[in-house]
């Protein structure tokens, strides 16, 4: 019983085995999954927007508009920022200032990431729902499922949560206490953290039997594994580290982003050795242990 640091463990060795299973099959995991789990349908193009909007010193709006427009230049259409980190009219002036390089609210997630407390939550709240942005993700602590309940009820626009959950309990839980509303919120519990592919198909299965889309899922963490289960199992799309968490940040070096979306290669596994650099890396690592 109990969930916590114990699933990032199990869900390391859970992919490991995922890749070999795709890799025995000669298929890529996507359509391993798609055939397995989801009648042979995959999406050929997935939805795929770029983490960042960080805080550091000197960067001001100057350097937030200039990452941002990098973003554009790699081809994302979806951004996300950091808010939380500031008072709230700095943080306002930096949303409009990504607003203006994004072209429309729409185009620009927020992430909290946990910091408020519910006042702070609901302020928020109110000054950001006029943009009409993307999503509001992470208000609150993960676990304060009362208060994504409350702000769901004074907020209309898209909320996102979910990227520190660890289970499908914790999952199930966040959607029968949280408030998540099935027409325009998002759940984002990372398969690589939550004890993997496997526990990450049971929470899928739950999420429909609760009478919700998995259009409605992202999962989080910006990785292969990721990727791979938004096209194979046609959930809402995914993250990506362009920019941050270097050198496992991002995606496959051959995947192109035309107008926010990617197309995955035919080759199989998960595609962990499709990043040179990054594969690299994890093999030295290994070398030295």
């Amino acid at each position: 019983g109990g969930h916590g640091d114990r699933a990032h463990a199990a869900g390391g060795l859970d992919m490991a085995v995922w890749d070999a299973v795709a890799k025995i099959a000669g298929k890529p995991l996507w359509k391993l999954l798609a055939e397995r789990f989801n009648g042979g349908k995959a999406d050929e193009t997935i939805l795929v927007y770029p983490g960042g909007g960080y805080y550091y010193p000197g960067k001001e709006l100057a350097g937030l508009k200039a990452e941002m427009r990098g973003y554009q230049d790699q081809g994302y259409k979806v951004v996300k920022m950091k808010i939380g980190g500031a008072d709230l009219a700095t943080d306002i002036k930096r949303i409009e200032a990504v607003i203006e390089v994004a072209g429309k609210g729409e185009n620009v997630a927020v992430d909290a990431n946990g910091r408020f407390d519910l006042a702070t939550a609901l302020a928020y709240g109110k000054a950001m729902q006029p943009y009409g942005l993307f999503w509001y993700e992470e208000p609150g602590d993960p676990l304060d499922f009362q208060l994504n309940a409350v702000l769901a009820e004074s907020y209309a626009g898209a909320l996102a949560t979910g990227e520190n959950l660890f289970s499908t309990i914790d999952g199930k839980n966040l959607l029968r206490y949280g408030g998540m509303r099935p027409d325009r919120d998002w759940v984002q519990l990372d398969p690589a953290l939550s004890y993997g592919l496997t526990e990450y198909l049971r929470f899928v299965e739950a999420v429909e039997a609760m009478g919700w889309s998995r259009r409605r899922l992202i999962p989080h963490g910006g990785h292969q594994l990721a990727l791979n289960i938004a096209a194979g199992l046609q959930t809402g799309g995914s993250e990506s580290y362009p920019g941050v968490f270097q050198p496992y940040g991002g995606f496959a070096d051959n995947i192109s982003i035309i107008d926010g979306y990617v197309r995955l290669p035919d080759t199989p596994g998960i595609g962990m050795e499709l990043r040179p650099k990054m594969f690299a890396e994890m093999r030295k690592r290994l070398e030295l242990d």
